[in-house]
């Protein structure tokens, strides 16, 4: 890892980062005792004080403690408030944004094509495009892109610009959303979702795509989501 910063994020702030992660993940769990400085140094090739603000980070978040002459411990884990379930129904979506209620941050607000693919639907006449951060408890966790049928945002910009989407697309009597499809995969982040969302470029991110077409197949809202790796709780019950 050289010492240059990667979308503007300090190097012992990405490295950090990957320390938490381990933690959070049981790779390392409590009471596990670090590598050695210098050990961890030649992993992650940085330099010394580099690796000590990481740890000293850490150490702050009362998830490290370094004891002189025996190494650094493991002493708490990661807030579990932070994770965000991934739900498998719109009625869970929904409920799940109002039980969050995520603080949310306009970055750009467009008229825009939609990158739509062809099992998706029918495109609309035209989509306005939104890109916002969602917060909660003050850590942004995912950074979304919105394509919302330009007919149905003008019905109310105000609550659109300044509330969750998708709980007032169920409550307007006026649309009806006929099919509601979302995949998930597991990828990395790039520089400017690495800047948005506070982590190390490459970082996991699980990548969210979510298609509502109405009744004649019109794609009415389609969101592209990046979560942080360490913000994502999946509980899948597997029926025998």
């Amino acid at each position: 890892m050289s010492g240059k910063r990667s979308g503007g994020i300090p190097i012992y702030l990405q490295v950090a980062d990957v320390l938490r992660q381990r933690i959070a993940r049981g790779v390392w769990p409590q009471g596990h005792c670090l590598p050695s400085l210098e050990a961890l140094q030649a992993e992650f090739g940085v330099a010394r004080v580099t690796m000590r603000q990481s740890i000293e980070l850490l150490a702050r978040d009362g998830l490290l403690s370094p004891q002189r002459g025996r190494g650094t411990f493991v002493t708490g884990m990661p807030d579990a408030s932070r994770a965000i379930n991934v739900v498998t129904t719109l009625d869970q979506l929904v409920q799940l944004y109002r039980e969050t209620q995520p603080k949310i941050v306009n970055i750009d607000e467009a008229a825009a094509v939609a990158p739509l693919r062809p099992d998706d639907g029918t495109p609309a006449e035209r989509y306005v495009f939104m890109r916002r951060v969602h917060s909660h408890h003050g850590e942004p966790y995912c950074v979304i892109n919105i394509y919302l049928d330009e007919r149905i945002f003008r019905r109310s910009p105000r609550r659109f610009r300044e509330q969750t989407v998708i709980p007032i697309l169920t409550s307007m009597k006026a649309v009806a959303i006929a099919q509601a499809r979302q995949v998930l995969t597991i990828g990395t982040a790039d520089m400017e979702v690495a800047r948005l969302l506070g982590i190390a470029v490459n970082a996991p991110i699980a990548e969210v795509r979510r298609v509502f077409t109405d009744a004649d197949g019109r794609v009415i809202y389609l969101g592209e989501v990046c979560y942080r790796g360490d913000a994502i709780h999946l509980d899948m019950n597997l029926k025998p």
